[in-house]
């Protein structure tokens, strides 16, 4: 898979990328990357890509030139052309279904705002993706491009190695059940043990603690996915009734 970030930071990316299994993802072929400045494609001699809102207001706007130049020329150098995702407050919000979803994907194109945002020809001319990493404002979109390459690599085969641990992970596939507790080496920690029972080798005592152990922490910490989960399974278990035309009778 490969991830194009087209940005006005650059350089907040190589140290990111040289990290864990990313790095090793990117060193063994599984992943691709390219990093685009887009002032290279700024047609101002000082590589200016902002400039101030017409009818006035607060702070700059991304020029559309650069913009949407970059984003042409980056589509056209690799095949497939791939998904464009724009990040932005504004947009539809990330989470692990859409991390799935983005992990079939044979390429991915983030481009991160900056300043006050986009001119709103980007938007109409590009027709991109707009997503959000949550209901909060960042100084750009870099940040939020690495949380959902962060959250998409580990999705891909052979990336983590033993591929059962992206699946148990919260909110994996429809999983609306937070982790269960987990411990290591040393047994005793400060008069604190590990529970018995994930000594006892009785695998089927041991996922009866664990489930036990998620449900709990679910309903004490995030019980809004409870509710969530029995919404859906209910929506799932209502029969379909057809609709019925005048006179009463199926159509």
């Amino acid at each position: 898979m490969r991830f194009d970030v087209l940005t006005l930071f650059p350089e907040m990316f190589p140290g990111y990328l040289g990290q864990s299994l990313l790095k090793l993802a990117i060193q063994r072929g599984i992943v691709e990357t390219g990093l685009h400045n887009i002032r290279d494609w700024s047609r101002d001699k000082h590589h200016a890509v902002d400039d101030r809102p017409f009818g006035g207001g607060p702070g700059m706007l991304l020029k559309p030139e650069p913009v949407v130049e970059c984003v042409e020329e980056v589509r056209s150098r690799c095949s497939p052309a791939g998904r464009l995702i724009l990040l932005t407050p504004q947009g539809r919000r990330f989470d692990q279904r859409l991390a799935e979803e983005f992990a079939l994907s044979q390429r991915l194109m983030l481009l991160c705002g900056r300043y006050e945002g986009f001119d709103q020809r980007v938007m109409d001319l590009l027709a991109p993706e707009e997503v959000s990493v949550g209901d909060y404002v960042l100084n750009g979109g870099e940040v939020a491009a690495m949380v959902i390459i962060d959250a998409v690599v580990r999705l891909i085969p052979g990336v983590l190695g033993d591929e059962q641990s992206s699946v148990e992970d919260s909110f994996s596939r429809g999983n609306r059940m937070l982790e269960h507790a987990q411990y290591t080496r040393p047994r005793e920690y400060r008069g604190r043990s590990v529970p018995e029972v994930l000594l006892s080798g009785d695998h089927e005592q041991i996922a009866r603690w664990r489930e036990a152990s998620r449900t709990e922490r679910t309903e004490s910490r995030r019980s809004d996915l409870l509710s969530a989960g029995q919404a859906d399974s209910k929506t799932q278990a209502e029969p379909k009734t057809q609709e019925t035309d005048s006179r009463g009778t199926k159509p």
